[in-house]
C-alpha cells in the first residue's frame, strides 16, 4: 500500500487508539509531544487478556517484586553530573520542559505524518518481518542473502537457560543515509526457533528516520512473538508492554550524546524475568523500573530465553548499488578504542538463580567486518565489553 492509499479513516482511528486522553501535556525541545496518560489507561490494557489485569508493582514503587542479585548499576559519572534543578538526572530532553505526575506514564504522542510513513496503518510500529531475523546460532550460520540487507556486529551467548541480561551501552547519533535505513544498539533476549515463531524482547537506542521522522537517538524496547510477522511492535505502538513508570518515556531522544573525541555517555539497560510471576522486566538506569512484558505474550520466553545477543545493527539497502553509509555505532571502527568507537561494557547475564553472572562461551559475529566490525574483552572495572560500529561504505567496504 503507497502513502496515497492509506484510509484516512482508517488512521484517525489508529491515533485514537494510540492517543490516550492525557492528564498533562509536555512540549520537548525536540518537537515531541509527550502526554502524561493515567497509568490504567495505557494502551497496553486495550488487549482482551489485560482487561482485568491487576498492575504488578504500585506506580510509587521504584522496584518490582524480584530481583536480580547484585543489579545496582554504577551511575555514568558523567551523566550523574547533568542535574536538573529538581537535582534528578536528564536522561531524556523532555525533562527539560517538564515532568509527569505520579500516577501516570509519559507516552510520545503519535501524529498522523509517523503512520503515513509506514507501508500500512497494520504495519506502523512494527519492524518487516522477512528482514529482521537477528543473527543466527553458529549451527545455523546464516545465509548472507537472507539477511536482506541487515548488518550486525554482536556478541552472544547460547546454549543455556537465560533470564534476563544487563548492559550499560555507550549512545551516539550515527548518521543514517535514507529514511528507510536504521542504526540500532540493542540487546536482544531470543527464544524459540529462527522460523515462523521466534520469540524476542529487544531494548537499546536506535536512530530510526522511518519511525521518528527525524535523526535524533532514541530509547526503544521491541517484542515479537512470531519472529516479526503479526505480534508486537515498538515501544508503546500496540497492547503488550505495561508500563509503570512517570519518569522515562519510550521512543524520546536520550540526552545527552557522546562525542567523537569528547564527553562520553552511556545508559544502563536491564531486562530480567521474574522468578515468582513469570513477567519480564526492564529497568533503565539505577532508578527506573521502567515496566514489563506479561509472560502470557511470549511461548518460548514464558519459560526462559536460549541466547542473548549484545550489539548493532543497520539496514543496508544498496540505494545506489553501493555499500550504505549509514553508521554503526559511533561510524568508527573497535580498533579505534575508548572515545572514538562505540561500546558496551559490563555486559551480563540472568541464571536460573536469578543472579548476574558474567556470559560464558561468548562469541562474536559481524556479516562484512570491513564494514562493521566487533572486538571484546575483559577487564576489571568495565568486566566483560566490547567496542563495536563502522561507518559502512569505505575503500575496503565498496
Amino acid at each position: 500500500m503507497s502513502m496515497s492509499q492509506h484510509n484516512m479513516l482508517d488512521v484517525s482511528r489508529h491515533l485514537k487508539r494510540l492517543n490516550k486522553p492525557p492528564l498533562k501535556t509536555i512540549k520537548s525541545p525536540d518537537g515531541d509531544v509527550i502526554d502524561c496518560v493515567h497509568i490504567a489507561h495505557q494502551p497496553a490494557f486495550d488487549h482482551p487478556l489485560l482487561k482485568n489485569h491487576t498492575i504488578q508493582a504500585s506506580p510509587w514503587s521504584t522496584r518490582p517484586n524480584f530481583h536480580p542479585e547484585g543489579t545496582k548499576f554504577e551511575e555514568s559519572k558523567k551523566v550523574s553530573e547533568q542535574k536538573t534543578r529538581s537535582s534528578k538526572p536528564i536522561t531524556q530532553l523532555w525533562h527539560l520542559k517538564g515532568r509527569c505526575p505520579e500516577g501516570t506514564i509519559p507516552i510520545r504522542r503519535t501524529k498522523k505524518d509517523d503512520i503515513l510513513r509506514a507501508s500500512s496503518v497494520e504495519r506502523f510500529g512494527k519492524k518487516k518481518h522477512t528482514k529482521n531475523i537477528p543473527h543466527q546460532p553458529r549451527s545455523a550460520q546464516p545465509d548472507l542473502i537472507t539477511q536482506s540487507g541487515h548488518q550486525h556486529a554482536i556478541v552472544y551467548v547460547e546454549g543455556d537457560k537465560y533470564y534476563g541480561a544487563k548492559a550499560t551501552i555507550n549512545v551516539w547519533e550515527p548518521e543514517i543515509q535514507q529514511p528507510n535505513e536504521f542504526s540500532l544498539s540493542q540487546i536482544w533476549i531470543l527464544g524459540g526457533t529462527f522460523g515462523q515463531d521466534l520469540n524476542s524482547i529487544e531494548a537499546g537506542w536506535q536512530v530510526s528516520p522511518d519511525l521518528y521522522g527525524d535523526n535524533r537517538t532514541r530509547l526503544f524496547t521491541y517484542w515479537t512473538s512470531d519472529a516479526y510477522q503479526a505480534t508486537g511492535c515498538y515501544n508503546l505502538l500496540c497492547t503488550g508492554f505495561i508500563q509503570i513508570n512517570n519518569e522515562v518515556a519510550m521512543g524520546a531522544s536520550i540526552f545527552p550524546l557522546s562525542g567523537y573525541r569528547g564527553s562520553q555517555y552511556d545508559i544502563n539497560l536491564l531486562v530480567w524475568k521474574d522468578p515468582k510471576e513469570g513477567n519480564w522486566w526492564m529497568q533503565f538506569g539505577n532508578d527506573y523500573v521502567l515496566g514489563y512484558w506479561p509472560a502470557f505474550l511470549f511461548s518460548y520466553l514464558s519459560d526462559s530465553a536460549s541466547m542473548i545477543e549484545w550489539g548493532g545493527e543497520v539496514v543496508n539497502s544498496e540505494s545506489d548499488e553501493q555499500h550504505t553509509t549509514t553508521e554503526m555505532g559511533s561510524g568508527h571502527f573497535p580498533a579505534e578504542g575508548f572515545g572514538k568507537a562505540g561500546y558496551f561494557r559490563n555486559i551480563q547475564i540472568v541464571d536460573g538463580s536469578n543472579n548476574l553472572r558474567d556470559p560464558k562461551g561468548l562469541a562474536t559475529f559481524t556479516e562484512q567486518s570491513n564494514c562493521y566490525d566487533v572486538q571484546n574483552g575483559k577487564t576489571g572495572d568495565w568486566g566483560t565489553y566490547f567496542f563495536y560500529g563502522g561507518p559502512g561504505r569505505n575503500p575496503s567496504c565498496p
